[in-house]
């Protein structure tokens, strides 16, 4: 390891996920594992670079330390902050980005090649933001004797019980969230810009609360108003806030890329009497559902008490009402594995963590009221503390 290498966790924390992530390649008899998500790479080696915009990998094999693979002007970011040796750090010259001769890929095909695995059968997160169909082209044609097999989400499903210390930094994040909420309603008022809002809401999460400093988030502040908010993910724009107006932040709190997303619903004066009904029964049927959300109970069990429960207030949602969470790079702060909602039979074990998002997107606007949670062993934690109702000022 690099004497000043710059890391979240102890080396045996990094050993324990490595492992994990091994038996369940042998699982499935992958030999050479691809893995182009940040979230995973970061996981697994500590790596934390906004260098995602360009092709870049971790190679994890049975019988040496992974392989970090990047852009050659990436390389040095993976000294300062991966647990890795720097003969494990390898890199492409420039003349391969984004390039209408080359792929990065033929480079890496090269590299698996050379390490004895041109034969091999090849994990690739096939169904991933970070791997193209010219990623997998590449890899085809540059190693024609290997089996390249989908391994999508095959570390995001190692990731679902957080560690002590994940725990931790989620919780930091909370404290920031939490401030985030609190100077949202200290400042909002009529003729605000949405623009100057969506920069203090930045402004406030990045400078963090006391030690824990903030980190930017997976997803940028979502703060629609009116009819912009029957939409799940409209931004900001320059327009001003009025009497009346409803609004909705999605926002979360992030250090060391750890997160805990939160949204609340904010009207400037009282609301009409339909987000009042509203807010009731997206609240009783969150506490149904988090009545179920301890171990031994299933992903659906929590969804099916909260739409069953909804559906009494004379409310239907369509979508999912919850996800894993955890570390997580743009565009998505959620794992992309389990989701509360009917058919998920995943079992509830203690250390799990949830954003529990009962949004509803009416016919003129939208509220939304969330918490994320950590199962424990016997029942579960708010990690943030904002008040639960819609927020009138």
């Amino acid at each position: 390891m690099p004497k000043d290498a710059r890391l979240n966790f102890d080396l045996d924390e990094y050993t324990a996920r490595l492992d994990k992530t091994r038996r369940a390649m042998a699982d499935r008899n992958i030999d050479c594992l691809v893995v182009v998500d940040p979230s995973n790479m970061a996981w697994l080696t500590g790596y934390d670079g906004w260098s995602f915009y360009v092709h870049q990998s971790v190679l994890v094999l049975h019988d040496r330390e992974p392989v970090w693979w990047g852009r050659g002007i990436d390389a040095p970011g993976a000294m300062r902050t991966t647990w890795l040796e720097a003969g494990n750090i390898l890199s492409y010259p420039d003349h391969y980005v984004q390039s209408d001769e080359r792929h990065p890929m033929d480079h890496l095909a090269g590299i698996v090649a050379d390490l004895g695995h041109g034969h091999a059968t090849i994990g690739v997160e096939m169904e991933n933001y970070y791997f193209t169909a010219a990623a997998f082209r590449s890899l085809e044609r540059h190693l024609p004797q290997a089996k390249l097999a989908d391994a999508t989400a095959l570390v995001n499903w190692q990731r679902l019980v957080k560690s002590p210390q994940e725990i931790a930094y989620m919780r930091a994040a909370a404290r920031i969230v939490e401030a985030m909420h609190a100077h949202i309603y200290d400042i909002i008022e009529p003729g605000m810009q949405k623009n100057i809002l969506a920069a203090e809401i930045f402004r406030t999460g990045i400078a963090g609360v006391g030690e824990y400093w903030g980190d930017y988030p997976a997803i940028t502040p979502l703060l629609p108003t009116g009819m912009d908010a029957t939409a799940a993910h409209l931004t900001w724009d320059d327009s001003k806030l009025k009497p009346g107006d409803i609004t909705f932040f999605e926002i979360a709190g992030c250090h060391r890329r750890y997160h805990c997303p939160l949204s609340r619903t904010i009207a400037l004066g009282k609301p009409p009497q339909k987000y009042l009904d509203a807010e009731k029964a997206v609240l009783d049927a969150m506490h149904a559902g988090l009545d179920n959300a301890r171990p031994g109970k299933t992903c659906e069990d929590v969804a099916i008490a909260f739409f069953d429960t909804l559906e009494t207030h004379g409310f239907k949602k369509d979508n999912r009402t919850g996800y894993s969470i955890g570390l997580s790079y743009p565009p998505d702060w959620g794992e992309r594995t389990i989701s509360l909602r009917r058919g998920d039979r995943t079992e509830l074990v203690p250390n799990m963590t949830f954003h529990f998002m009962p949004a509803l997107w009416l016919d003129d606007g939208g509220l939304e009221i969330t918490e994320s949670v950590v199962i424990t062993e016997d029942g579960f934690e708010r990690l943030a503390d904002v008040e639960q109702r819609l927020l009138v000022k």
